[in-house]
């Protein structure tokens, strides 16, 4: 029997019952993460308030922190560019335990997931020039500008070891059209050395079309500039580790062998090497043969023939080809609403070289990120969605940290990836570049509005940028496979960001990548780090804490149209009539769902029924983007699944778009058998796959 109350009056009982029942509510409230709202009692995944938020708007307070934000990007750049780093190697893991210190630092947990995958490394090289089989010149396959030898000697992975004795010819480009003037000037390539200046396609795309010609090694060069030598990748075929394609390279994973025809088809044929202008000016001048057409010697002033005179070089190279470890890290911060909704951001971490500027410009931005969401959620901001911020390992290789990943993490982020926002080259010089899927495009204008131009005073990016584009949006669309933003968004259908200052930088993949350059002349400031901080954040908070996803597919529409306006300058109108059918259903149904949104933003939140419906509505938004992958993929290249934003297999496609129709057109051109009636099933299947996005945006089945 419970003790009795003391015989206080009736009004001193009940002030005694009110403290204790304030007593027991404040207790609970102490030890209770949650706010006590009716809205935020929802369940996390219905789509209450949940974890809560700082006092002030989460997107003002990040941009509060960019104060001091040049100085510790400057240091984090400089301490990621004291030594090389190319993937596996002893020097890429001390760099790997710089970002996860630093991560810790702010608060944030990290993972760290391996995997065991092919990397290539250069064992041996040699070059000499002969006269009539006599030794004329033993010729250097060094960097001039790395007198210290401290980074990796030029060369380019995947390249299979050989040797040839043979006569030289220029080749320009290395474009089709470069082999056919060769053609006019009766040089034949078979069985020769061809001369490549860089700029024509990708490295392996070049070196397999001289293969096709009967050529036995390709050597590269580039501008040349201070003494730079641009080492890269000629892995074919996507990105990737190539002895797991399509599954992640796990140590326990199943791996064909090298002489499996599923990894022969991934290397080129014939061996190649990058070379300095100096040693391809002397190789120029010594080859003689037809006198090269003038606009050869226009791009390259040491050019005079072709070659095919009596000249010949020796080439050697020994390949080092083996099972390394790379490593990625990942850092997730839990969404109080949503957690099962996921805003990506990503960088890879390794280089060729030094990698001032590729990609540790990056990697220095996600570290200021990264401690501005720490300082956010020690001021008690939590994300709605969750956020997971990635270091990449072996990009350079083939983007095969970030392929690895998304191949392990496949059916996840099928249902659950909102968005991928990629850094690479951050800052290469002024101006700013963005690149986007389409329905972030309105998004993307936002923030530059927000965000202070670092290169001109009292104005923002977005007034810079539309000036210098005469007002027109000059968003790219990434059509392009050269960054971590490919697995993401050409295999796994999820919309994609690519951000970054200044067009182009001379010393790529060189030992010139370096802090000083990038001090003196990238970003002598780095208010263009910072700027480009404040855009990648910005992009990710929105992404993550906006109640309706800021996506338009209005944008989208417009820009399929767009798309199929410029196809009918190669194909009959009538031809693409399908598509042209395909998008008038979404414009329809994006316009319908751009005036859902607003009807939530008048409703607001109210109940569970209202969260259920709004949690519905964004997984439309969500899914839309994967109606584009077709399960069969390209056409011969079945790992790119996107039918309107993959790469062509033509790098010098004038169709940056439907990579399928583009495919299809080419081999039409090339008489390839058949290749006409391909053409009309491309146009089918892309009509299909817009049909398909905006019955996901209605919501019904049909």
């Amino acid at each position: 029997m419970p003790p009795s109350l003391p015989n206080f009056s009736l009004s001193t009982r009940l002030l005694l019952l009110a403290l204790i029942i304030v007593f027991l509510v404040t207790f609970h409230l102490h030890r209770s993460p949650k706010p006590s709202s009716l809205n935020t009692l929802i369940p996390h995944h219905l789509g209450g308030t949940g974890g809560g938020g700082a006092t002030a708007d989460p997107c003002r307070l990040f941009l509060s922190f960019s104060a001091t934000a040049n100085s510790s990007i400057s240091s984090h750049l400089r301490a990621l560019t004291r030594e090389p780093h190319l993937a596996g190697t002893p020097s890429a893991a001390a760099a790997a335990d710089y970002v996860r210190t630093h991560l810790e630092l702010a608060g944030l947990e990290s993972l760290t997931r391996n995997y065991s995958v092919l990397l290539s490394y250069p064992a041996a090289a040699s070059l000499s020039l002969l006269l009539n089989g006599t030794l004329v010149k033993t010729l250097s396959l060094a960097e001039p500008a790395d007198p210290t030898a401290r980074a990796v000697a030029p060369y380019h992975s995947y390249s299979p070891s050989g040797a040839a004795v043979a006569l030289v010819v220029y080749a320009n480009l290395g474009r089709d059209e470069d082999y056919l003037v060769l053609d006019r000037l009766s040089v034949d390539v078979r069985g020769c050395v061809v001369l490549v200046r860089r700029g024509g396609g990708p490295r392996g795309t070049i070196v397999e079309a001289a293969a096709a010609r009967g050529a036995v090694v390709v050597l590269m060069f580039g501008n040349g500039v201070g003494g730079g030598v641009e080492r890269g990748t000629v892995l074919l075929g996507g990105p990737g580790d190539p002895l797991t394609p399509g599954w992640a390279a796990n140590a326990s994973a199943e791996r064909f062998r090298f002489a499996d025809a599923e990894v022969r088809k991934r290397f080129p044929k014939i061996p190649s090497m990058p070379v300095s202008t100096v040693t391809a000016v002397e190789i120029l001048g010594a080859i003689g043969g037809p006198p090269a057409p003038l606009e050869w010697k226009a791009e390259m002033s040491a050019v005079v023939g072709v070659g095919g005179g009596s000249t010949m070089v020796n080439f050697t190279y020994q390949e080092d080809r083996k099972l390394a470890e790379i490593q990625n890290i990942i850092t997730i911060i839990k969404g109080c609403e949503e957690p099962d909704r996921y805003v990506i951001l990503g960088n890879h971490r390794d280089a060729w070289t030094y990698g001032a500027v590729d990609p540790n410009s990056g990697t220095a931005v996600l570290l200021d990120v990264a401690s501005r969401f720490g300082a956010l959620l020690r001021s008690g901001w939590r994300p709605k969605r969750t956020i997971i911020l990635c270091s990449w390992d072996a990009e350079e290789f083939g983007m095969i940290g970030s392929t690895e990943w998304v191949e392990q993490n496949l059916e996840n982020l099928g249902s659950k990836a909102v968005v991928y926002l990629n850094l690479d080259c951050a800052v290469q010089g002024p101006g700013f570049f963005p690149g986007a899927s389409p329905q972030l495009d309105k998004l993307l204008i936002e923030i530059m509005k927000q965000v202070t131009d670092p290169d001109s005073e009292g104005i923002t990016v977005y007034h810079t940028w539309v000036a210098k584009n005469g007002g027109v949006n000059k968003i790219e669309r990434l059509s392009r496979a050269d960054s971590d933003f490919t697995a993401f968004l050409h295999h796994a259908g999820v919309p994609a960001t690519d951000i970054y200052f200044g067009e182009d930088y001379p010393f790529y993949h060189t030992t010139l990548d370096t802090y000083e350059w990038m001090e003196k002349h990238g970003d002598p400031s780095f208010l263009r780090h910072v700027a480009t901080s404040e855009i990648w954040g910005l992009l990710g908070l929105r992404l993550a804490d906006d109640r309706i996803l800021p996506f338009d597919y209005n944008s989208y529409a417009s820009q399929l149209l767009e798309h199929t306006n410029a196809l009918t300058a190669l194909l009959d109108g009538l031809k693409i009539k399908p598509i042209f059918a395909s998008i008038r259903q979404f414009t329809a149904a994006a316009k319908a769902v751009q005036d859902e949104a607003k009807m939530f933003e008048v409703q607001g939140v109210a109940d569970v029924a209202s969260c259920l419906r709004r949690r519905a509505f964004n997984d439309k938004l969500i899914l839309a983007e994967r109606s584009f992958l077709d399960a069969e993929g390209l056409r011969g290249r079945p790992w790119f699944k996107h039918l309107l934003y993959s790469p062509p297999k033509d790098s010098a496609s004038k169709l940056s778009f439907f990579p399928g129709i583009a495919d299809a057109i080419y081999d039409a051109k090339n008489s390839i058998k058949g290749e006409e009636s391909n053409i009309d099933h491309e146009i089918w299947r892309v009509a299909r796959a817009i049909r398909r996005a905006a019955d996901v945006l209605r919501g019904e089945l049909t």
